[in-house]
């Protein structure tokens, strides 16, 4: 897997100082983890935001920091979804001789016959799962071909996935990653409304008829 490395320096700005600091093209964000210091960064933000915007949730970032480079993980990304810009990034550092857990993506690839020929739906039941290993031995993420897919209600389980033997599924091997459904059909109900007579309520007191 090729490295990936993201330059970064302490970060002293914070509250409302961090807005000057992104409008002076620095991208803010902290780091933690194991056998480390919690400490606020900054970085690049044209040069970090390209690394990003490739990078998996269970890939290696390497981050060097004070004349030493660090093994991380992207653990959560603030963005402006109006600009598509980052605005935080959270970086958790990694032994690389010690097991985590991590969620991988797992991406659909290929055409089902059943979609093309039968009208199916693909549902996507499972878009990533977790799993548990050695840091630089998760993958980016898992490629599913539904290619093989060629009846209404055929799907793919977990124990499907091409798993390499140094991972750990933390999932039901039973569990369903896509299924084929059919086609939504909707039943259009006829409804008819009654038109009910007025009710007429009588206003005052119905004079008796009394017999002499």
């Amino acid at each position: 897997m090729e490295k990936v490395l993201i330059e970064a320096t302490r970060r002293t700005a914070t509250g409302k100082q961090v807005g000057a600091l992104r409008r002076s093209g620095k991208l803010p964000g902290v780091m933690y983890g194991h056998n480390f210091e919690p400490a606020a960064i900054e970085m690049d933000f044209r040069s970090a935001s390209r690394i990003l915007k490739k990078a998996s949730q269970s890939q290696i970032v390497t981050i060097a920091l004070d004349g030493k480079e660090l093994a991380t993980l992207v653990r959560e990304r603030q963005m402006d979804y109006i600009r598509n810009e980052f605005l935080h990034v959270d970086f958790q550092v990694v032994s690389l001789t010690e097991k985590i857990r991590s969620k991988v993506s797992i991406e659909l690839v290929g055409v089902s016959p059943a979609v093309k020929d039968l009208n199916g739906v693909v549902v996507h039941e499972m878009t990533e799962i977790e799993v548990e290993g050695l840091p630089q031995d998760l993958p980016e993420k898992y490629s599913v071909d539904i290619s093989d897919l060629t009846s209404i209600g055929q799907s793919i389980l977990v124990s499907a996935l091409k798993v390499s033997d140094k991972i750990e599924i933390l999932h039901d091997l039973d569990d369903v990653v896509v299924v084929i459904t059919g086609g939504a059909v909707e039943e259009v109900e006829e409804v008819t409304e009654a038109v009910a007579e007025p009710e007429v309520i009588e206003r005052g007191k119905k004079e008796e008829e009394v017999e002499d």
